[in-house]
């Protein structure tokens, strides 16, 4: 199905250059496809085919030559950052980039984990499919308490996008009329088994503020016949979803918006295609193109468009923003306010508590459910009443695992695989999902001397925790635990990790939206103040983090502004 559409040199002028084919990649083009625009998308990895290039996908672990582990000479080659995601195994390891031809440098004291996933449909095949939308606290604290430009957008300009963008992708959940988790357009929830069901009971009436709730995903629960005419169908609830899903059940850019940008007949793909830099033209002051890097053989080359938009991810887009300089801009492309690289954000996944919770024995569940149950924000909604700015939710589920055998067990042979057979008690627990403050000195800078194999300026991480963020994690943990103990969990634990920023894989911040030039990149339709034909709508535009995790606010920002620019463009604004 790609294939026709593949190219390499090129002296066509494009309407619209898309840089980066993850999510916020996919629905650029879509959109613009969709809007009669010729649309070229560079794509920097390798060209991946919906369901023939899923090599991992229906293997169980015993068909895997180390049972799902990666060997460890490999690992320390080529994936010693990558392997710390949650998703990263013998089966999906082609999915994520090496550390060896990606390498990054972080300052003294200060670290950051930057997962990454180089291949047509990026990281939207390594996602983990948690979708809410923001609500309108999240456009508005930035300017309640100062801590970040104030958005030049309202959850009003965003709500229909929201709905757009779910009517598309399909979204799992059920209406519960929370300010803070505005509902979506949705498909039926999954549902909770037995020991969650008795949590949401107990947790409600001992918590009247709180509800626990479903969490929402862009999982087809239920397919209506919209989705089975994309030839998407019903998830299986493998939890496989990071091999690639060749049903089409979990939201991705090679199931979904790649197919619809084909079906126009105006989608070109250029893949192994390395942005170098932005060209831009002194004269019109516009971007007129990007110059490319062959990925395989390090040939150079051009491609030309009447518009930019940089998909990139956070980091790739600043990187190559940083990177293209010029008389009118010696630090990086729209960057005369100075903050580009600047006000780097995650989420905060540091806390956690578990603890058993007995009874339910005769009770068990079929699947592996690709969601798991939230209790939505609850702390600072009005105002500060805590020690520490923002808010958090937690996430959570109950599970049983097979009894446990410690290394002092002597059980052995039948005995123990009999055992291992029965369930063990039922373990509920919740992790938090915390915000991230922006702050200016969090941020990416290009290395002076070192670059990676294709010439490309290293970029050099200064990012930790703020004091902020470190009385958050506290209070996640404390409150998870507490609320496990209420409900009469025992043996409860609680953990803080001191992994640095990166983990949550949504990192956020660096070109960010605003409403004055000199203190932001981004105007309110994600065009660059400087620059009004380059558009960034993936994570480097966001102003905040929120606590929400950002995927479904990324689709509803780039199909908003992709209909201004498309709108712009044959109007001759542009």
């Amino acid at each position: 199905m790609i294939d026709p559409f593949l190219i390499k040199k090129t002296t066509k002028k494009f309407d619209a250059i898309v840089v980066g084919s993850g999510i916020s990649g996919g629905w650029a083009a879509k959109e613009l496809c969709e809007r009669g625009l010729k649309v070229l998308l560079v794509e920097r990895g390798r060209a991946v085919r919906h369901q023939k290039d899923y090599e991992g996908e229906f293997k169980a672990p015993w068909d895997l030559p180390h049972r799902n582990q990666v060997d460890y000479k490999l690992v320390q080659d080529q994936h010693h950052v990558q392997r710390k995601c949650y998703a990263f195994n013998d089966a999906t390891k082609h999915f994520f980039g090496n550390d060896r031809d990606y390498p990054y440098i972080t300052k003294e004291g200060t670290g950051f984990d930057w997962i990454r996933g180089n291949q047509l449909g990026g990281r939207s095949l390594l996602w983990h499919r948690q979708s809410f939308r923001w609500g309108e606290i999240d456009f508005e604290e930035n300017l309640r308490d100062g801590n970040g430009c104030d958005w030049p957008i309202r959850y009003k300009d965003l709500e229909p996008w929201y709905s757009h963008v779910e009517k598309f992708a399909g979204i799992s959940g059920s209406v519960e009329n929370i300010p803070t988790l505005p509902d979506s357009e949705f498909l039926p929830p999954f549902e909770m088994n037995a020991a969650e069901k008795y949590a949401k009971k107990a947790i409600e009436k001992k918590y009247p503020h709180m509800k626990f709730i479903q969490g929402r995903c862009a999982h087809l629960s239920e397919p209506t016949q919209f989705f089975l005419d994309q030839g998407r169908g019903k998830c299986m609830a493998r939890n496989q979803c990071q091999r690639g899903c060749s049903f089409g059940a979990y939201f991705s850019t090679l199931s979904s918006t790649l197919p619809a940008a084909i079906k126009t007949n105006n989608l070109s793909i250029a893949c192994n295609s390395v942005v170098h830099s932005v060209i831009y033209d002194e004269k019109s002051g516009k971007a007129t193109g990007v110059n490319v890097i062959d990925e395989e053989t390090l040939e150079t080359r051009e491609y030309y468009g009447g518009m930019i938009f940089l998909c990139a991810s956070t980091l790739g887009t600043t990187q190559i923003m940083l990177n293209s300089k010029s008389k009118a801009f010696p630090n990086g492309i729209a960057n005369s306010s100075g903050v580009l690289g600047h006000y780097l954000m995650d989420h905060i996944y540091n806390s956690s508590a578990y603890g058993v919770l007995e009874g339910f024995e005769d009770d068990y569940y079929k699947g592996q459910r690709p969601t798991g149950p939230i209790i939505p924000r609850f702390k600072n909604l009005k105002k500060n009443s805590e020690k520490f700015n923002r808010g958090y939710f937690l996430r959570g589920g109950a599970v049983r695992p097979v009894t446990y055998s410690s290394p002092d067990d002597k059980t052995f042979g039948v005995e123990l695989k009999n055992k291992l057979q029965k369930p063990g008690p039922w373990i509920l627990h919740f992790g938090g999902s915390g915000e991230m403050t922006p702050k200016y000195e969090n941020m990416v800078s290009l290395h002076p001397t070192k670059t990676d194999k294709w010439g490309i300026p290293l970029l050099v991480f200064d990012c930790k925790f703020t004091e902020n963020d470190k009385l958050m994690m506290e209070d996640m943990a404390d409150t998870a635990a507490e609320i496990l103990t209420t409900i009469g969990c025992k043996h409860v634990t609680k953990d803080i990790s001191d992994a640095p920023p990166g983990l949550a894989i949504h990192e956020m911040g660096t070109a960010r939206m605003g409403r004055d030039p000199k203190t932001s990149v981004l105007n309110g339709n994600n065009q660059c103040h400087d620059v009004p034909n380059l558009f960034v709508t993936d994570g480097a535009c966001m102003a905040s983090t929120a606590h929400q995790n950002p995927s479904l606010t990324y689709m509803a920002i780039t199909a908003r502004a992709a209909a201004f620019a498309a709108e712009q463009y044959k109007n001759k604004a542009l």
